[in-house]
């Protein structure tokens, strides 16, 4: 199981391939896999948002964990696996927990619960409750998604909490992962791309960072160099990033990025399940446009 000298470095949130017919692409996702575990990321998120969460079944989530350690396996490589069991039901949250757990899960990624809008109390107790269940927790303050924010004193309550080992930091901004650092509080992983170098630069450990399921190496060049002070050339190799990171979040994720990886051969189509659908041919010849010319 992770603990908190272990959230450092790229962890990369995987999608879910899926066949034309939108059933689960197994022999897309090896091949997919393995060119990810060549490289030097420090594990993988199984179900998060890039995954299609709100779309994927539980037993489809079961065979993606067994496909991962299959493959981590056949790479001689060990990769933690987190998977992503966060709901808007604490009760929920805790039997996915306790199953994540069972599948050997190395943490579990839990977002703040959404749409019914808890008060700070109601969120620090059910980060509280979930944490009971001995599995690793890497909080996720997402308000974009969820509709709430959490206060810098709040996030700081829960990452007290034991069992609690870091922060997946999505907030729109640095102000609170550099007032975290601030309160020497537990590791903050970026999880929105566009500040990644920010983010690190400010005392992040690392990311959980989408866009690194392309061009992964210069995602870890980046964190490389962050992590030996060299925060001049980590910002020269993460501007060679941005517009990437732009393109790849001009429509909703994944489908932009499932869209390249078909398009790179990686996984056998781009199909997303509703209600999220594919790109459009404008967005596509951007994203030529950036590879082509790389």
């Amino acid at each position: 199981m992770l603990k908190e000298r272990d959230l450092k470095g790229v962890y990369v949130p995987v999608v879910t391939p899926f066949l034309a017919n939108g059933e689960l692409d197994p022999l897309s996702y090896e091949n997919y896999l393995n060119r990810l575990l060549a490289q030097d990321i420090q594990g993988i998120v199984v179900n998060g948002t890039t995954g299609e969460s709100p779309t994927v079944r539980w037993e489809e989530v079961e065979e993606l964990v067994r496909l991962s350690r299959i493959a981590a396996e056949n790479a001689n490589k060990r990769v933690p696996i987190v998977i992503g069991t966060g709901t808007n039901d604490t009760a929920t949250t805790v039997k996915r927990t306790e199953m994540a757990g069972l599948l050997g899960a190395d943490a579990v990624l839990v977002s703040t619960p959404y749409y019914n809008r808890p008060s700070q109390e109601g969120i620090i107790e059910h980060y509280r409750t979930v944490a009971r269940t001995g599995v690793p927790v890497i909080a996720y303050e997402v308000p974009a998604r969820t509709g709430v924010r959490l206060t810098v004193d709040t996030v700081r309550r829960i990452l007290e909490l034991d069992g609690v080992i870091g922060l997946k930091d999505s907030s729109g901004g640095i102000e609170l992962v550099s007032e975290l650092t601030r309160l020497g509080a537990k590791p903050v992983l970026c999880g929105e791309d566009i500040y990644y170098h920010a983010m690190l630069s400010q005392g992040a450990t690392g990311g959980i960072v989408a866009s690194a399921n392309v061009r992964t190496s210069e995602f870890v060049e980046v964190s490389h160099l962050a992590g030996q002070g060299d925060i001049r050339s980590a910002k020269k190799a993460f501007d060679r990033l941005v517009p990437l990171i732009r393109a790849l979040f001009q429509e909703s994720n994944p489908s932009p990025l499932k869209w390249l990886l078909a398009w790179q051969d990686e996984i056998s189509s781009d199909t997303v399940r509703l209600p999220m659908t594919p790109i459009t041919p404008e967005l596509r010849a951007q994203l030529e446009l950036i590879f082509s010319s790389k």
